[in-house]
């Protein structure tokens, strides 16, 4: 066979893949989010080999992520920045961060091996710092912005999530360490829920802004504006957990009353975004017809739905607060059927673009 012969064929699944680097979204590791949590959700309802299946899943899509990620760091450098400086884009890294945090909490909670929840630890507290004032400065920085309605989006509350899962793995780290580095880990994670807490406080004062005083389209309301439940549901499993990690530490147990108070109000403010999403979700779709298409950010909407079932579980063993105890199993469920929809519906799509990648060539 000559060379010119087999150069057609063997240039265009370059080209296809060399495009599948180029787009990938920012937040891409928001599947490895909605794994994870959805696993620990359903390992608290009662279906461990399920859990543990999704864990050694989740790990896959983790590594496989990692090297899409680089190879576009590498090779398609101008658009990976470009991202970086993009209001709407920009938040999606932080899902890497996020990604970290609760792949290392799986590995805790499902029987992994600790050593590797400490390796995530660290890369997850490094992502954190790094993308945290690093995205913040450049979007200071840049001299083009946008009007706030076409700048903010819900996908800005992953900054809190990614900052809450070092918090939360953190706090679960703390017992397998000696009395120093234990009391250094629960100030740090205290420090680091405050901080999530205040940082949900004024993004969500922008989105608020946003969603009341300019109009907004049904195509504007992507499924990252669930991230308004989503981002208070973890900062109410870190706040539960440092109740729970009071014993430990004694400068918590003497901040219990407002650690509980506080994580309580994280929780009602979580719990009141519910019932308006939904209806947002209904005008959207059923009353403005808005074509029910493939989004990565999708996975945005299985993590809350997951989280608040892991948050309020973890609520409840916290405060003794029985009477809502009928919610996890309700959100657990609904988190996994929001999964397997939204993993049969990117399946779907993989095999429709190898499908069509075949009928090219």
């Amino acid at each position: 066979m000559r060379a010119s012969d087999s150069s057609p064929s063997t240039a265009a699944p370059a080209r296809s893949w060399s495009q599948l680097v180029a787009g990938l979204p920012p937040a891409s590791f928001g599947i490895v989010m909605a794994t994870g949590i959805v696993s620990i959700a359903v390992q608290q309802l009662g279906l461990p080999v399920l859990a543990r299946a999704l864990l050694a899943t989740n790990a896959v899509l983790y590594a496989g992520l990692w090297v899409l990620t680089v190879l576009r760091l590498l090779r398609h450098t101008a658009r990976f920045v470009a991202d970086l400086r993009h209001h709407g884009r920009s938040p999606g890294f932080f899902t890497i961060v996020a990604a970290s945090g609760v792949l290392g909490s799986q590995c805790l909670l499902l029987g992994g091996p600790r050593t590797a929840a400490e390796a995530l630890w660290w890369l997850t507290a490094g992502l954190w710092l790094v993308l945290t004032y690093g995205i913040f400065a450049i979007l200071t920085t840049t001299p083009n912005k946008p009007r706030l309605d076409r700048g903010i989006g819900g996908a800005w509350l992953l900054a809190v999530v990614a900052t809450q899962s070092v918090a939360v793995l953190g706090v679960l780290l703390a017992p397998g360490l000696t009395e120093g580095p234990r009391l250094a880990m629960h100030f740090l994670a205290l420090a680091l829920w405050l901080w999530g807490v205040m940082l949900y406080i004024w993004i969500m004062t922008l989105i608020f802004y946003r969603y009341t005083f300019f109009a907004l389209a049904a195509k504007d309301l992507t499924p990252s504006y669930w991230i308004n439940m989503g981002a208070m549901a973890i900062s109410t499993l870190a706040g539960a957990l440092l109740v729970q990690a009071a014993p430990q530490a004694p400068f918590l147990q003497s901040m219990h009353p407002f650690i509980e108070g506080f994580t309580l109000f994280c929780w009602a403010s979580g719990t009141w975004w519910i019932p308006l999403l939904i209806v947002l979700e209904v005008w959207r779709y059923a009353i403005r017809h808005v074509p029910l298409r493939y989004d990565p950010m999708y996975w945005g909407v299985v993590f809350p739905l997951g989280m608040y079932a892991v948050c309020t579980r973890e609520l409840t063993r916290a405060l003794g607060l029985n009477v809502i105890d009928a919610l996890p199993p309700l959100f657990g469920l609904a988190a996994l059927l929001a999964w397997l929809l939204a993993c049969a519906d990117s399946l779907l799509r993989a095999w429709q673009w190898g499908v069509g990648r075949r009928a090219r060539h």
